[in-house]
């Protein structure tokens, strides 16, 4: 990277901007302008899905990019839906919503540690998890079954488990999104969604799990691209010193690292750009910027550019580089420190997904039964991870179709004389799968209904599951529960 190369009086400075980012990167091994960044000082790299290869291939390529300096290493790692280490297969863990619906913190606590103890494994130092959101609104088209549950009580108390869990893995924890996520109806990867609370309302519900988190010594707290007018007024928190210095900073007395949401996200670059989005960013108090998966090498160097120029026309001051580059060198400090040896994980996921699927109805008795999955389309936040039946039902016939290309007529026809079972995600968010789940019943009563997101939309008086994710070890306990 050219920039890390400036003048001899600019390294320093260089290397403060170059010591905010979070870059990433395609494919399984780190190229040639990611290790001379690291050794330059970039402060780390997020890592997604398509990085992953299996966990040993994952070992080796953090294994080299420790080799090129101190960087941390994160990925979104939540159990359910949003998983990076199985992003090819699906989470052996299920996710925020079923150990919310079980409420044990201490089946939390083990089920997030034995997700730490997986990703210190493979070399991964920082887990951005876990979701601290309290999801009020129904319709919240990216948190959803990412979310403990809609109780701020009930939040705080399984991400205080969550935290622990991690952190006694030594992989650090990242609280998000901070302030709050949960009462919004916009996805902040494609607009700046509203949060229409009042301080009042924002401390009672919103902020409880945050500050029960920092209370449990979170090493890290994730910023969100939600727009709070009583709070923010018409910035988004990332961006705004009110959410970010004087409430999350003073008010709750955090001292931790503070990690911004990806910033390629059109929350943000629409409006302030990229490089734009990364200084106000930090000038509003934001330690590591996570740049998400766009950003290219050239684009780095604009940033950082962007960075070193705004320390010198005031825009930001240098003493707040050397802030967040004093509180990342705490966090390495704290990655380095000895740690229990790793428990194995004695099949917990399995073993939380079997307490938190539910019935309602009659108990099925299926023969020769056809499941037909109405597919949903992937969230950004979740990508294109497999989920549904299929490796689970031995003796069962599996199809899957588009809602609003299924033929009800076909469908009865084919299940004539057998079984039908007709899987939904997230039903109460699709009208299309509404309807084919009603036309369907209208003519066979007998269907019987999995929801493999929330429970919102129930048919009544049908054999319905609730697995509350749609992770692999979901899917594996509904398929107990039916019993094919």
């Amino acid at each position: 990277m050219s920039d890390f190369t400036a003048g001899p009086g600019d390294q320093g400075l260089y290397r403060l901007a170059a010591g905010t980012l979070l870059v990433a990167f395609q494919g399984t091994t780190a190229p040639e302008w990611v290790l001379r960044g690291l050794e330059s000082g970039l402060g780390g790299v997020t890592l997604f899905g398509f990085n992953v290869d299996g966990h040993d291939r994952l070992r080796e390529l953090n294994a080299g990019l420790r080799a090129a300096g101190d960087p941390v290493i994160s990925l979104d790692e939540e159990g359910g839906d949003v998983t990076r280490l199985a992003y090819h297969v699906g989470s052996p863990y299920p996710g925020n919503a079923a150990l919310g619906t079980v409420d044990d913190v201490e089946l939390t606590r083990d089920v997030y540690r034995a997700i730490g103890d997986d990703l210190a494994r493979c070399g991964v130092n920082l887990d951005m998890a876990p979701d601290a959101d309290v999801n009020t609104a129904d319709d919240n088209p990216v948190i959803g079954t990412r979310a403990f549950g809609s109780d701020s009580a009930l939040v705080a108390r399984h991400t205080v488990a969550a935290v622990q869990g991690l952190q006694s893995a030594g992989v650090a924890a990242c609280v998000k999104h901070f302030p709050g996520h949960g009462a919004t109806r916009q996805d902040s990867h494609l607009e700046v969604p509203l949060v229409d609370a009042s301080l009042e309302l924002l401390h009672e519900r919103e902020l409880a799990p945050f500050r029960a988190a920092i209370e449990a010594g979170t090493k890290s707290v994730m910023t969100a691209h939600v727009r709070v007018p009583a709070l923010t007024g018409e910035l988004p928190a990332t961006l705004s010193a009110a959410a970010l210095t004087h409430l999350l900073r003073g008010e709750l007395g955090y001292d931790g690292v503070v990690i911004s949401d990806a910033l390629d996200m059109k929350a943000i670059t629409d409006a302030y750009g990229l490089a734009g989005g990364a200084v106000r960013s930090l000038a509003a108090g934001t330690d590591l910027l996570c740049l998400g998966p766009i950003p290219t090498e050239s684009d780095i160097q604009k940033i950082i550019s962007e960075i070193v120029a705004a320390t010198r026309d005031g825009r930001l001051p240098v003493a707040r580089l050397e802030e967040s580059a004093e509180r990342v060198a705490r966090l390495r400090s704290w990655f380095g420190e000895p740690r229990g040896a790793a428990p194995g994980d004695g099949g917990i996921g399995l073993a939380a997904a079997r307490r938190a699927v539910s019935l309602t109805g009659p108990a099925p008795r299926l023969v020769d039964p056809l499941l037909v999955e109405l597919d949903t389309p992937p969230t950004i936040a979740v990508g294109d991870v497999p989920w549904g039946f299929s490796p689970w039902l031995s003796r069962a016939e599996v199809v899957r179709v588009k809602p609003e290309e299924a033929d009800v007529p076909g469908i009865l026809e084919h299940a004539a004389g057998r079984s039908l079972v007709v899987v939904v995600k997230d039903a109460h968010r699709y009208e299309t799968s509404r309807s084919v789940v009603t036309a369907l019943l209208a003519a066979r009563p007998d269907v019987t209904v999995v929801e493999m997101g929330l429970p919102i939309w129930r048919p009544e008086g049908v054999a319905h599951l609730a697995t509350y994710g749609a992770a692999r070890a979901n899917a594996q306990a509904a398929a107990e529960l039916l019993g094919v």
